[in-house]
């Protein structure tokens, strides 16, 4: 249901977008860092609406990228650990329980 919604979301969004941008035909003069030149606004609102996109879908996948490699850490510290409660012989009942075993 939450990925509909998203799909709707955006569906809504390319509409506004698209019709915001047909209604801004006329030439505009864009200044660029060493040149400028005459651009119809169009193309200048869906490319800047694009390279929004880009940027922001760049930024989640460094995130998630970041966050894979925090739950690889935990992941293996968790293993190091149970491990380490093993070998002073605790056991743990399941991974899911929080009742832990004492053996001593």
């Amino acid at each position: 249901m939450k990925g509909q919604t998203y799909v709707i979301l955006a569906i809504i969004l390319v509409i506004v977008v698209a019709v915001f941008a047909v209604m801004n035909v006329e030439s505009v003069e864009v200044d660029y860092l060493f040149w400028s030149g005459e651009s119809p606004l169009i193309l200048v609102i869906l490319f800047s609406v694009l390279m929004g996109g880009i940027i922001t879908a760049a930024a989640g996948i460094v995130k998630v990228y970041q966050l894979q490699k925090t739950i690889k850490m935990l992941k293996l510290k968790n293993e190091q650990m149970s491990k380490q409660l093993e070998d002073n012989g605790i056991k743990i009942m399941g991974e899911d329980s929080t009742e832990i075993e004492n053996k001593g």
